[in-house]
């Protein structure tokens, strides 16, 4: 870090407690709850108000980092929190806002532009084209039930697209969104794939999709467990894949901590890569991700072989007011971007109880600058990486060479 780094303290400002309204006629698109069970704050007070008030917190749409959490006590000192990542909400200039950046060009991950009609014609002519790829069947259920704009992908054949693979994980990630232990205060949202898919399935989706040049087909998903463990499908079907095209992306969501398989991986062709983090330091990541035999050095050693390869590399961060706007956060964090040659940082919020993830994790060691100072560190930091909160097609300079 240089050393003129710590003196931006001295304009740290607000810490970031603005309010900020969403750009680009977002409203439509913006979600508003009362988180169940708390009561609203007043202004610069920690006290609960008298009467029948409701705490209120907002559920970004993708492509916008939360730069403050919603005040609030909890009626109920045992309740948890699902597994929703709320924001703060302001009454401000005759209407809401909310404490909110922009950090992406979201229109491609916009519900509203996922036709309902479209989506049923489409997935009943692959399912009825590939009758016994189990694959489809499944993704059907993540498209039609659960609305996984990713699994919709797939069927409409655009964009980014999903072949889950595993069912199985080497973390007990805290948050996971797939599984969740029987003793869990929250449950999962999804339910994660139970079955080993064939190297035929894979390469059936794999082909559909990769009819274009911006295509992009991702192993990785929240309905899946590591996909990694199931590195020697990924590889004969990647092969398969590439002996009859060149179109388009293969992309793997990881946690990158299994090194041997991630080479291999990698060695078969692979063009993007984005590991899931939460912190470059051990304890953090530790205490959230309780790795089975497997470290964050495993990872760091991942993403660079994957840079030195040629793969455009990111790292989906899952981020959180107060946490991740920590000095010691910050620093570390600037390091492992820069020891591993990232070229992407995805912004993505951590959708989990305040509380809970406190009690979790460790105890600030340093300063809190503030998410929006965050933001701001990163990109002055780090000029030659593209903070931003998706997948995206790499500049033609960066991309592998095949």
């Amino acid at each position: 870090m240089d050393r003129a780094w710590p003196q931006r303290r001295r304009r740290r400002g607000n810490h970031g407690r603005g309010a900020y309204p969403p750009s680009g006629g977002s409203d439509s698109r913006r979600s508003a709850g009362h988180p169940p069970g708390r009561h609203q704050l007043p202004h610069r007070e920690m006290e609960v108000l008298p009467g029948s008030y409701q705490a209120v917190g907002a559920l970004l749409p993708q492509g916008y980092t939360r730069l403050n959490l919603p005040g609030y006590v909890k009626a109920d000192k045992n309740a948890v929190l699902p597994l929703f990542g709320y924001t703060s909400v302001v009454w401000k200039d005759g209407g809401f806002h909310v404490a909110a950046e922009r950090s992406d060009d979201s229109e491609r991950w916009n519900p509203l532009n996922c036709d309902a009609k479209e989506l049923n014609v489409k997935v009943e002519e692959l399912l009825a084209k590939y009758p016994d790829n189990r694959l489809y069947k499944h993704l059907s259920n993540c498209a039609l039930g659960y609305e996984c704009l990713t699994a919709s992908n797939t069927f409409l054949q655009r964009w980014e697209g999903a072949v889950p693979v595993s069912y199985s994980c080497n973390a007990g990630c805290f948050g996971c969104i797939s599984e969740q232990p029987e003793d869990s205060a929250f449950p999962a949202p999804q339910t994660r794939m139970n079955f080993k898919p064939t190297v035929d399935e894979v390469v059936e989706i794999m082909l559909e999709q990769l009819k274009t040049p911006d295509a992009i087909i991702s192993f990785g998903q929240g309905c899946e467990g590591e996909p990694s463990t199931q590195a020697r499908i990924i590889v004969e079907a990647m092969k398969r894949v590439r002996e009859q095209t060149s179109m388009g992306y293969i992309n793997i969501n990881t946690n990158a901590g299994l090194t041997d398989f991630m080479r291999a991986i990698v060695d078969a062709g692979l063009d993007l890569m984005r590991v899931s983090t939460i912190s470059a330091l051990d304890d953090h990541y530790n205490a959230y991700y309780k790795p089975r035999g497997y470290t964050l050095k495993n990872v760091e050693k991942s993403l660079r072989y994957a840079a030195d390869q040629g793969v455009y590399t990111s790292i989906n961060y899952l981020i959180f007011p107060g946490v991740t706007d920590r000095e010691e956060e910050m620093e570390a964090m600037i390091e492992f971007v820069r020891r591993t040659d990232l070229k992407l940082i995805q912004m993505r919020n951590l959708n989990i109880d305040p509380e809970a993830y406190l009690n979790l994790i460790p105890k600030a060691r340093g300063e809190i600058y503030g998410m929006k100072q965050m933001l701001e560190i990163f990109r002055e930091e780090l000029p030659g990486v593209v903070i931003g909160s998706y997948t995206h097609v790499p500049p033609s300079r960066l991309a592998r060479q095949r």
